[in-house]
């Protein structure tokens, strides 16, 4: 990595695109790494009309926060959606209510997202009933995280499964 930047112009932001089906479609840029921030993250997002970045999730670890930069569409928060447009900050604190931006324009969505680089997060997709935790060695993931997992929660009793004393104990 080169030596970190004291400014860098949005504009002049690299971005790779990536997708995840017919919904999701985002062209990230890194702002932190750039810049040499260890303890917060800044990420570009740029959304094509009628995409989402990210599906609708619940952060526990960590707290987001967004600007919009230009462009239009909503923010879908809990059971509501309200409508940003550029210059609207958005707050995601760790633990709140699920959210998700959606570009609902025939335009383009530009943000940036920012984070703080927590150790461990549990992410909740609540469209999907999925749950993702991951555990890094510093900040965010690199190096790459020590355990990272993704899957669906089935309720268990403390004891279940657990062979205590020679006895199963169902809770």
């Amino acid at each position: 990595m080169s030596e970190p930047r004291h400014i860098i112009n949005v504009a002049d932001v690299l971005t790779r695109t990536i997708h995840g089906g017919p919904r999701f479609e985002v062209a990230l840029g890194d702002i932190d790494g750039v810049l040499g921030t260890t303890q917060i993250g800044a990420t570009l997002h740029v959304v094509p009309a009628g995409k989402t970045a990210w599906p609708f999730h619940r952060h526990h670890g960590n707290d987001e926060l967004f600007f919009i930069l230009s462009g239009t569409g909503e923010y879908r928060v809990g059971d509501r959606r309200l409508p940003i447009r550029a210059g609207d900050c958005i707050g995601a604190p760790a633990g709140g209510e699920a959210h998700q931006l959606i570009n609902s324009s025939d335009g383009e969505l530009r943000y940036i997202a920012f984070a703080n680089h927590g150790r461990a997060d549990v992410v909740e997709y609540p469209d999907s009933g999925r749950i993702a935790v991951d555990i890094a060695h510093g900040n965010d993931k690199e190096p790459m995280s020590v355990f990272s997992t993704a899957g669906t929660l089935a309720p268990l009793g403390y004891w279940e499964g657990e062979d205590v004393d020679g006895e199963d104990r169902n809770g």
